[in-house]
């Protein structure tokens, strides 16, 4: 009786791994040094934290900048600096000089080759570190930047730190690429980016996951914006309104008659959020302009818009002014392809192995990410949101990553990379 339990425990065991490896354990190795790196990775995060870097402050994106570049040389990589300055596409808010980019390589044994992408710029201002510092609160880290995106670059090196203990080099290359101009749409490091997405096998982007939802992404919008800048011409509002041209007037028939050009089946959306005109009460208003943020799912659907607002704005309320548009392709879309999603259930695969359960989104949600910029020219699987479960992006007050997520995203990064290395992605 004995034998035949054990016989019928073996076949229900077999017939459970053949239908999924539905009891599929963790690799011990990975999980062990992963669980190690937990306090190793906050005294990370505490010391990028502690640096303030916006996106505009040069002197705190060079501190983080040699910082990364020194821990990176430190597990094996060759390291530059980059300065992405003169070749930046020029947006109406880009700076005259923008912060280095960090890039590193990993040369393994393998063919396989892994780019990992995160940011160490900030929206915050120097001097609010003072009043926010890193700190920790019950299962929670605190600090400015924490989600977005100092958490992403501690992933990486704490994933590329377990890596290095398992002497693990079955890889052909791994690629860091840390950019410091995330923030304003990535004007200098955008063709970059684009560049290294296109000379490697699997991109993963370490922005941050979601408190509510332990996600991975694989869409996300493209994001634009519309500027219309009307030139009329000034007069007295009161003793001569007619020798002037009105331009608050022409704007506002400008955007009226463009503000219908969304369009929900396919997820574009077009809104006017700014305008200003005018210099005095009393005087007819020269000059006007408006702006209108823009989010697309589909590359496409760019020149779809940008066209329909050009074609629109050549019909004039008032005869003699002048309308200028400037259309600026901030960010595109993150569209989800058969590779990412095939890559996406492999790391639902690697989370159930350590009793998690992974989302992977293939519905673009809020704004964009440098994921895009990777995808843009292959047809490789590109993941964003590998990154700690987080909250409060962009928040002065309440920004802070789960601990608890440290370990589990520790071990789905550094797994996934082992096995897109070995070639086991189905």
């Amino acid at each position: 009786m004995g034998h035949d339990l054990r016989r019928l425990a073996f076949y229900v065991a077999a017939s459970l791994a053949l239908a999924g490896g539905a009891l599929a354990q963790p690799v011990e190795p990975v999980l062990s040094l992963a669980k190690k790196e937990r306090q190793p990775f906050l005294d990370t995060l505490k010391g990028l934290v502690s640096i303030e870097t916006g996106t505009r402050d040069l002197e705190g994106l060079d501190r983080a900048a040699n910082l990364i570049a020194a821990r990176l040389q430190a597990l094996g990589g060759k390291v530059e600096l980059i300065d992405p300055t003169a070749d930046a596409y020029r947006m109406a808010d880009t700076p005259e000089r923008i912060g280095k980019v960090v890039r590193a390589r990993f040369e393994g044994k393998g063919t396989k080759k892994i780019l990992l992408l995160a940011h160490m710029d900030t929206v915050y201002l120097r001097g609010m570190l003072a009043a926010q510092p890193f700190r920790l609160e019950g299962d929670r880290a605190y600090g400015l930047g924490i989600v977005d995106n100092k958490q992403g670059i501690a992933l990486v090196l704490h994933a590329l730190a377990v890596l290095k203990a398992l002497d693990f080099r079955g890889y052909g290359l791994v690629t860091v690429l840390i950019n410091a101009d995330e923030e304003m749409s990535s004007p200098g490091s955008r063709k970059l980016i684009t560049a290294e997405g296109a000379r490697h096998d699997a991109v993963f982007s370490c922005e941050s996951s979601r408190v509510d939802n332990d996600k991975l992404a694989l869409a996300t919008a493209g994001l634009a914006s519309v500027v219309l800048r009307v030139k009329g011409r000034a007069s007295h509002a009161g003793s001569a309104p007619d020798m002037g041209r009105n331009a608050l007037y022409e704007l506002a028939h400008q955007i009226m008659q463009t503000r219908d050009l969304s369009d929900p089946s396919t997820g574009l959306k077009m809104n006017w959020t700014l305008a200003s005109a005018g210099t005095n009460r009393n005087v007819i208003p020269a000059e006007a302009t408006a702006t209108a943020d823009v989010r697309v799912l589909r590359v496409a659907d760019y020149d779809g818009i940008e066209r329909a607002v050009r074609e629109r704005i050549m019909n004039r309320l008032i005869p003699d002014t002048q309308v200028e548009m400037i259309f600026e392709r901030r960010r595109p879309p993150l569209q989800a392809t058969a590779a990412s999603r095939a890559l996406g259930a492999h790391a639902e695969r690697i989370y159930a192995e350590i009793g998690r359960k992974l989302t992977v989104d293939t519905i673009a949600e809020g704004g964009g990410t440098d994921a895009a910029f990777a995808s843009l020219q292959t047809q490789a699987p590109v993941l964003e949101r590998v990154g700690l479960q987080g909250f409060g992006s962009h928040s002065n007050d309440a920004e802070y990553i789960l601990l608890d997520s440290i370990e589990p995203r520790l071990y789905l990064l550094a797994r996934i990379i082992m096995d897109v290395s070995q070639g086991k992605i189905q």
